[in-house]
């Protein structure tokens, strides 16, 4: 491993902090490493580590009462409550592999889903039963399920499946990646890595959903590898109204929520964020300069990186922001990495096992030799520091044979602080393709400003970036959003405008 990581946390904590690499493993060595310490709060009950791995043991005794063969498919479909954390544990601790079902999913992608995925049972929330039960061959369970008696530990092989997470994947199609306990435990593994100490001493809060892999790896199994308190979050306006009583320590959140946070600050102070607020680890999106320098100046180190759901998460970190605000780190130990044609490949205990049931989708996804191909144009600095180019099944193909990658023009735009987003794509002008940008601007940085004072100062600004492109990027067409663009789970902003 590099030393960038070993050198971020106390030496006789990285000791303390081994890679283990099934669930069922994991959750007897959590138990016996932080027995006593608070695990898991809903803001009025707080269960220690030893009553939340009691629970997690309950949990599997039920599961293993409803009579589906080892290594069957069950689906959570709840908020980031109490009940779906334990399943969570329960249920790949107990030999099955777990689905996170995104609540936002209709009813007929939600039977679609079950069907593709081959679920066999899905515990649903109090406001999802009824939803389920609309679907035909599965069994639905509450989420509050839970038995009298404990049920020890599966441990299985760490190359069993775990998990599968839904991914738009290297192409933007839909699919089902399947993480095996390795790749699951690596992922979790490479999210303890923060700068201080990190055992027993941060509190976080779910606030992002489990069903996407950076909430639930860099946000949940992140805490509980460290031994650490977690708040649920069944309701992101309420729980964010608590943050001044939870005064939480660490945030994994999207740049969106960030954004968010940010305006809260504006209006209430910094006393909204709880007061003791030590770390933002924002990922999942392009994370503007803006937001580092916000939360720097209120005394908040600010972490970023990259990965994809097909390497469980978290390929790479930047601890640096203030120094590298455009980078997305050094890469995570586990991981073999090589950079083809502009592309980013990766080799390592975190690679995901492939699509599932789509074995045409998986063999594109992976070279001859076994290299996942991530589908995101890189580079290297002499420093080790890794910058996304773009992405090339974004790439714009001009008449000329030109490719433009869109991501590397709109970093010219979150670079400018009345920027809050930005999009860049091909377009129409006088019945020729040409480059164009739909610009959102921060609202506070024009209160009191016209429509057209605002328009104004984005004309300027698209001179000022077209100044320093070569001819053939330029943009030729500029429209200023006034309402937000349309996003993914994940609060990017959504390509298909």
């Amino acid at each position: 491993m590099s030393n960038y990581f070993y050198d971020m946390i106390p030496a006789d904590e990285l000791e303390r902090l081994p890679y283990i690499s099934t669930m069922g493993q994991f959750v007897v060595w959590m138990e016996l490493q932080y027995h006593d310490l608070p695990a898991l709060s809903d803001g009025r009950v707080t269960h220690t580590y030893g009553e939340f791995c009691s629970r997690i043991a309950r949990r599997r005794a039920f599961i293993n009462g409803m009579g589906l063969p080892l290594g069957s498919h069950i689906a959570i479909l709840d908020n980031n409550s109490q009940d779906a954390i334990e399943l969570f544990f329960a249920v790949t601790s107990a030999g099955y592999v777990v689905i996170n079902l995104p609540v936002s999913l209709p009813e007929p992608a939600l039977s679609g889903a079950c069907k593709k995925l081959d679920i066999a049972a899905v515990f649903a929330g109090e406001a999802f039963v009824s939803q389920c039960n609309a679907i035909s061959g599965v069994k639905v369970f509450p989420a509050s399920s839970i038995a009298v008696d404990e049920a020890p530990v599966h441990f299985g092989s760490p190359d069993e499946p775990a998990a599968i997470f839904f991914t738009g994947g290297t192409t933007g199609v839909p699919k089902g990646a399947v993480l095996s306990h390795r790749a699951l435990m690596r992922g979790s593994y490479n999210a303890v890595f923060k700068p201080g100490k990190v055992i027993g001493v941060h509190r976080y809060v779910a606030l992002l959903p489990l069903s996407h892999v950076f909430g639930l790896i860099a946000g949940m199994m992140g805490c509980f590898y460290t031994g650490n308190l977690m708040y649920t979050s069944v309701d992101m306006k309420e729980t964010l109204k608590s943050l001044p009583a939870i005064k939480p320590t660490v945030l994994v959140i999207v740049p969106g929520l960030c954004d968010v946070l940010a305006g809260l600050v504006k209006l209430y102070g910094p006393q909204f964020l709880g007061g003791e607020l030590r770390l933002i680890i924002a990922g999942a999106a392009n994370v503007p300069p803006r937001l580092v320098d916000v939360f720097s100046s209120m005394g908040i180190e600010f972490c970023f990186g990259y990965g994809l759901t097909e390497t469980a998460n978290l390929t790479s970190a930047n601890a640096d922001a203030l120094s590298h605000p455009t980078s997305i780190g050094k890469i995570y130990p586990g991981q073999e990495t090589k950079i083809v044609e502009g592309e980013l490949w990766i080799k390592g205990d975190n690679v995901f096992s492939g699509y599932y049931n789509d074995p045409e989708k998986t063999a594109e996804a992976f070279s001859a030799d076994g290299w996942f191909k991530t589908g995101d144009l890189v580079h290297l600095d002499d420093e080790g520091f890794l910058y996304i180019t773009g992405r090339i099944k974004n790439l714009i193909v001009l008449p000329s044979g030109e490719n433009i990658s869109p991501e590397s023009l709109e970093d010219y735009f979150y670079a400018d602080r009345c920027v809050q987003d930005a999009l860049v794509r091909e377009d129409i002008k006088e019945g020729v393709p040409c480059i164009a940008v739909e610009i959102l601007p921060v609202k506070a940085a024009f209160q009191g400003k016209t429509k057209d004072e605002i328009v104004s100062y984005m004309e300027d600004l698209v001179r000022k970036v077209n100044n320093s492109l070569p001819s053939t990027h330029r943009i030729s067409k500029m429209t200023v959003r006034q309402e937000d663009f349309k996003r993914t789970g994940a609060m990017k902003v959504s390509r298909n405008q």
